[in-house]
């Protein structure tokens, strides 16, 4: 896994390259790999990361950053859980939120009961508190936000006022709030969700991802003006 900047449109036609990591999946301890294999090179792979973010983005005085995906597959739920906690090991005071409304896996990967309330209760409801949605983690320094029922349209809930309001109050709280959110190719959730955050990661997996479908993903993000800062790429 590793992070570049991606400035200009990559060529087109071939699938990116990485170097290894583990693939997506519903276990928790395999999700959160910066804790149950430290001393992997997958959880080395997220530490460089998060050093670029911190240089790179936190330092620039940036506090969210929406983790998008052009098509599914890419493993954007891995990197947010595990960049997230990779931030909150070191101090970083750290929300993460599961803006993936249509197959959210944040609370799942960390045992939050799924009978809590999240973010859909809190942006189709004017009667549940921020606080109630804000679920605390065995890392001090990491809070996680995760989908909640989900009752009306992702993407009406998402393009709502309530979410721009709850983004704004996160950044006020947290040095830094991390979005997942649904793949590009299925829906203009993430698109939302990476223009009221500013800022924009996009998540690729080598033999998955191809490199046409990255670059219009990135033109898609610029032309809504989210500042893109780098594309991640995850796989074998």
């Amino acid at each position: 896994m590793d992070a570049m900047t991606t400035p200009e449109p990559l060529p087109e036609g071939d699938r990116p390259s990485a170097v290894p990591t583990t693939p997506d999946t519903t276990a928790a301890l395999e999700y959160q790999l910066v804790l149950s294999d430290p001393t992997g090179i997958e959880a080395e792979a997220i530490r460089a990361l998060r050093t670029r973010i911190i240089a790179q983005h936190l330092r620039e005085g940036r506090r969210a950053l929406a983790l998008c995906a052009a098509a599914e597959g890419a493993g954007c739920s891995f990197v947010a859980i595990n960049l997230a906690t990779a931030l909150a090991q070191i101090g970083i005071k750290t929300a993460l939120v599961d803006a993936n409304l249509r197959a959210p896996a944040v609370g799942p990967a960390f045992g939050i009961d799924p009978a809590k309330p999240g973010l859909a209760d809190y942006l189709s409801s004017g009667e549940v508190e921020l606080a109630s949605i804000i679920h605390p983690t065995g890392l001090d320094q990491l809070s996680i936000i995760p989908a909640g029922h989900v009752e009306h349209s992702p993407q009406e809930l998402l393009s709502s006022e309530q979410f721009r309001d709850v983004t704004t109050q996160l950044l006020r709280e947290f040095d830094i709030t991390i979005f997942d959110t649904t793949a590009a190719n299925t829906c203009a959730d993430a698109q939302r969700v990476a223009n009221v955050a500013g800022y924009a990661m996009i998540v690729a997996r080598k033999d998955n991802s191809y490199i046409r479908d990255v670059n219009t993903l990135t033109r898609t993000l610029r032309a809504d003006r989210t500042n893109v800062v780098g594309c991640v790429l995850n796989g074998y």
